[in-house]
């Protein structure tokens, strides 16, 4: 008898240590089949995305038109006036209505927003072909978000960020990150994901940081739609 509760502790143990032994890499490619087959992730050139931010009480639209991996197009409406941010190659340019400090011209963007857009050129993150874009990732464990199992991850970038990204341990989609931008941490959940053209898209984000919270919900999204790349050269 006591032989068979130690077999059955043992037996239980190793399980255990069995749902803990899975590598980073064996992680990350189970979060890219969830995100869709790799062959339907390489095929989207261009996306266009209807959002709705709400900050303070207020419902801000927003529409991006991506060309992945080269231009984004950020244009939102805010109290009737436009808020554009244009990031072309090496290009960047951005207009300001009068009550955000602009004068409604065209004008350079600050580095800060530059980064941001950036990001917005990779649609599948920074685990989609990690080693091809020269990140590294390390597995720091396994932790509760939204007392879901979830997996963390430590991601540090080509350039030297640093992201923490959190898999849910059943869905294996990003649930949480975390960053720092400006000095200062910024965190953005991820819920309400949905199938679209065979591609997983979270439709909430919640970002808090010191500065505030805010939530952008997805309304629309397009894949590979024809864009004007006229849309994103500078007015003169």
């Amino acid at each position: 008898m006591k032989n068979n509760r130690l077999f059955a502790t043992a037996a239980a143990l190793f399980i255990s240590l069995g749902s803990f032994a899975q590598t980073a890499e064996e992680i990350v490619e189970k979060h890219v089949a969830a995100l869709g087959s790799p062959d339907k992730i390489q095929s989207v050139k261009t996306i266009v995305t209807d959002l709705s931010l709400s900050i303070q009480g207020n419902e801000v639209p927003i529409k991006t038109q991506l060309i992945v991996g080269k231009s984004v197009r950020s244009e939102s409406t805010i109290m009737g006036n436009a808020m554009v941010q244009v990031l072309d190659g090496t290009t960047s340019w951005m207009i300001r209505p009068a009550m955000m400090g602009g004068t409604g011209d065209p004008e350079d963007m600050p580095a800060d927003q530059i980064k941001q857009l950036q990001g917005q050129l990779d649609p599948f993150g920074p685990l989609y072909n990690y080693k091809q874009k020269e990140n590294k990732v390390e597995l720091i464990g396994k932790e509760k978000v939204d007392k879901k199992d979830a997996f963390h991850l430590k991601i540090t970038t080509k350039d030297g960020t640093t992201i923490d990204q959190y898999i849910d341990a059943a869905t294996y989609m990003v649930v949480k990150s975390t960053v720092a931008a400006n000095g200062q941490n910024v965190e953005v959940s991820y819920s309400d994901f949905k199938e679209v053209e065979g591609l997983k898209f979270p439709h909430t984000l919640e970002m808090s940081s010191p500065m505030g919270a805010l939530a952008i919900i997805t309304n629309k999204i397009k894949i590979n739609p024809t864009i004007d790349e006229a849309v994103f050269k500078r007015p003169k």
